[in-house]
This record gives C-alpha cells, structure tokens and sequence, in this order.
C-alpha cells in the first residue's frame, strides 16, 4: 500500500469512527429509548438538520457517481433536466407537502408513513397500514442492498479489499449507529454526510479545471463534441453525433420530480421537525443547496472529459457503469501530488461515501418501521411493552440489513438500476396517496388502498412489459404509474361512500390553520 493510499483510508477510517461516535452519544442521551424517538426523533429536529438530512438521504451516491457519470457520456441534455426535475420536486415538496403533513402527523400521533395512512382514514381494520408496510419493504430492502453494494466496489476498487468484506463491513457500520442512535443519529450522521459531499464536489472542480488546463479548455472540448452542450439534443458517444432529446423525453425526465411527495425517509423528516413554522428555513436550505450542488455534479462531468482528453485520467466512455468512476479516477490523480492533495482525495473518497451511507441508514430504518410498528403491532395487534418495542425495532433494523447483504452479494449487480426502479416505485405509490390524503376532503380509505395498490402494479407492468414496446411507450415508468394511481383514488373515492365526520372533521381542523 502506497503512503497515499495510506493517508486515504486513514481519512476514511476517521470518517468512520466519526459516524460511530455520533450513534453512541445519541444512545447514551436516552434518544432512542422509545418508538417515537427512534423512529422520528420526538418531533425535535432543526431546521438545518431537517433540510440537510432529507437531502443527503435523497440524493445518495447518484449526486456523486450518477450524475457526474451521466454528463460524461451523453453530455448535458437527459443529466440537465433530470437536475431540473429534482431541484422543482425538492421545492414543491417542501412547499406544499411538508407543513401540513407535520401538522396532520401530530394531530393524529402518527409516527410512520403506514401509520399515518391508517389513522388519516380511520382504518380500524389496519389494512392501508399493511399495504403501506408490504410497498416500503418491496421497494426499500432492494434499494438499501443497493447502497451496501456500493460501498463493497468502492473499497474493493480502491484499495482491492474483497468486494464481500468491505460490503459487510460497510453494512456492520451504518447498522451500528442506526440501532444505537436511531432517528436522530441517522438524520446528524446525514447532516455531517451532507458536508462531505459538499467538501467532495468542490475539491473536484477546483483540481478538475486546474488538471484540464483551464475552464476555456473545458468549454472548448465540449463544444467539440456535437450536442453535448445542447440541453435539447445530448451526445451519442456509439456514434459520436447528436442526439435528439424530444418533448416526450423531457417531460419523461422530469417526472423524476414527482418521486419527492411519496419518498417515506424525506416525508419523515417533515413529521420530525420541531415547529412546522421552521420549514419555511428548511425549504430555503434544501432548495438551494439540491439546486447548487447538481449542477457542480454535472459539471464536475463536463470538466472529467477534458481531464481525460488531456491523458491525466482514461477515457471513461465504455459504458454508464465506468462513466460513473469519474470522481474515483480524479481522486487517485489527486493522491499522487502530495499529502494535502491525498489527504483531500480521502475526503473526497469519503464524501462518495457519505452519499451512499445516508441514504441507506435513513432507508433501513423506514424498513424497519415498516415491520416493527405497522405489519406487528399494526396489522398484527402484537402487544409489546415499550422495551419490547425497542428490541423488536432494533432486531428489525438487523434482519432487514441481512437480507439486503443477501440480495447485494452479487458484485456485478446494478446500483442505479435499483435506485431508478424504488425511486418509481414510492412515487407512484405513496405521491398520489399522499397529495390526496392531505389535500383532498372527499378522499377516503378505498380510495387510497385503489391508488397504492394499483401505483404499485402499474410499476411492474410498464417497467417490464410496456415500456418494452419502445417508441412513444418507453418514457420512465413513474409517470404513467403516478398519472394512474392518482386516477384510480380519485375515481374509487367518488364511487364509494363519503369519508365519515369524524374524518372529515379532523381534515377540516387541519386545514384551518
């Protein structure tokens, strides 16, 4: 191991050891000591935090790997108005969504997403909660194996350590401080993640323009390359012309904007913050910053490829896959100039990390909710004492993660694959849901069981059989399945009977602040 490599992974040790510390205080602080601290804090997050943490936990290592990735390739077109979708789903989200599900959340003394479905609709029988429960399982154990996955290839192709044991390792880590801190260790460890990844974007463009030879030089590689600076067409790299990104493909693109009002680890953040008043903050923060940091993201790819036109680094263009080690290839080319510039590589390393790390404890612990409270003591009507509770959420959160390590094993597997599929499937399953729930008087319980369930078939059904039709039909699965799940719950609702008074007047109570 080179002194370089040496400094990396004692940076990366630190980060670590940083993250495990965090876990212990919160345990020793007695945050997690019951459901509703270990599931949302107690309702006593900050503004910042709250901001940060959604962020952090949404963004994943698409912000780093995905999206640096993708504008290396193709250029700016699909990469700019996915950036464009996101940043308007983070504001609206924000906007319309967060207060009043903090507000209605606390009213009702829900503490999950499943939860707050039942009782929204007075769902004695627990059904909704179920659902609710099955579809977060569904969507997250896959898309948490995916973030154990990335972590095993970034050690494993950083310093060659058996793909299996950085993975577990990894997964040992993020399990440690979610059981031990819960909620509010995950949502800290999230913020402190948050400014490594923001540390890990700047460094890179700073070293990436220097290394290109400047930003003139930048901007005249991409120029040369046809459509890859034009948001309207994109780079075909197989046949080196441009690409055509019509309306179709655009609007397509930017329904990954719609996937925000059904995401459970962000809507959580909304019912945990301490006064509903301070989202105003909240919205500021995370605006700007998911705004400022994926466009650094999508230049940090434009600036790659001169990087390796001037044959500092490989030419990345083989496929989506090594496109997306772009940020690993320039941080190795920064650990060869000196201590500082390893030592910055290591926070750069561990900023990909930080990406990975955040989504995954916050998805582990909504799993774990899922079980815990919605499908045992939920549906189930298991009665546990409140230390009951904890060891069955604790033993939950450790199950889900075994099973994810299970479905992670495979090396070769597809990280953002994943990612794109779960991301789908909550927004067209819990979006449509959730916007009706909170906005929609007349809205009732048949109605909302129709939207989930059929969002959720609608998924699978274009993702693995119309989409492949091509053509007009193969547009991103989320939309058509939102578009469709928001019909079936309004159609249900008004075929069925009027939601009671007792519901509606909750509704009303809401609504009038």
């Amino acid at each position: 191991m080179t002194s370089a490599q040496i400094i990396i992974v004692v940076t990366i040790v630190a980060y670590l050891f940083g993250m495990l510390m965090i876990g212990v205080i919160f345990n020793r602080a007695g945050a997690a000591d019951t459901s509703d601290g270990f599931y949302i804090g107690g309702r006593s997050l900050g503004p910042l935090v709250t901001a940060m943490s959604a962020e952090a936990s949404d963004m994943s290592s698409y912000l780093l790997m995905g999206l640096p990735g993708l504008a290396y390739l193709a250029g700016v077109a699909e990469v700019g108005w996915t950036a464009i979708g996101l940043a308007v789903g983070t504001y609206l989200n924000f906007l319309f969504v967060a207060r009043r599900l903090r507000r209605y959340s606390e009213k009702l003394g829900a503490f999950t997403i499943p939860d707050f479905y039942s009782r929204r609709y007075n769902d004695r029988e627990n059904t909704l909660s179920l659902i609710a429960a099955l579809i977060i399982i569904i969507f997250f154990v896959p898309y948490t194996a995916s973030g154990f996955k990335a972590v095993g290839t970034l050690f494993n192709s950083l310093f060659g350590i058996e793909y299996h044991l950085a993975m577990i390792i990894g997964a040992v880590i993020i399990v440690a401080y979610t059981t031990m801190g819960g909620f509010l260790a995950v949502s800290t460890t999230d913020l402190v993640q948050s400014i490594f990844m923001t540390i890990a974007l700047v460094i890179i463009v700073f070293f990436g323009i220097d290394k290109a030879g400047g930003m003139d030089v930048v901007m005249q590689n991409a120029k040369a390359l046809p459509g890859y600076l034009n948001i309207t067409k994109g780079y075909d790299v197989a046949s080196n012309s441009a690409s055509s990104y019509g309306f179709l493909s655009v609007v397509s693109t930017l329904a990954w904007g719609l996937g925000y009002f059904g995401m459970p680890h962000i809507l959580l953040r909304f019912m945990a913050i301490r006064n509903e008043k301070e989202l105003v903050i909240s919205r500021r923060i995370a605006s700007i910053w998911a705004a400022v940091s994926m466009c650094i993201a999508i230049l940090i790819g434009i600036i790659g490829y001169s990087v390796s036109v001037a044959g500092h680094i490989p030419m990345l263009n083989g496929s989506s896959s090594e496109s997306e080690t772009i940020i690993i290839q320039m941080a190795n080319l920064m650990s060869q100039h000196g201590f500082i510039f390893a030592l910055a590589a290591g926070v750069i390393l561990a900023g990909i990390l930080a990406a990975t790390m955040s989504t995954a404890d916050s998805q582990l612990l909504a799993a774990a909710s899922s079980v815990s409270e919605d499908l045992m003591q939920g549906f189930g009507r298991i009665k546990l004492t409140q230390q009951g509770k904890m060891i069955a959420a604790r033993a939950t959160v450790i199950a889900i993660a075994a099973v994810a390590i299970v479905l992670a094993w495979n090396p070769n597997s597809s990280v953002f694959r994943v990612v794109s599929f779960a991301w789908a499937g909550f927004g067209a399953t819990f979006g449509p849901t959730m916007l009706l729930a909170l906005f929609w008087r007349r809205s009732n319980r048949k109605g909302a069981m129709a939207g989930l369930i059929c969002g959720g078939v609608m998924i699978f059904v274009w993702k693995f059989g119309i989409a492949r039709l091509g053509g007009a039909f193969a547009i991103y699965e989320l939309l058509p399945a939102f578009i469709i799940a928001l019909i079936a719950d309004i159609v249900v609702s008004l075929a069925t009977k009027e939601p009671s008074p007792v519901i509606t007047k909750k509704f009303d109570e809401v609504n009038k602040k």
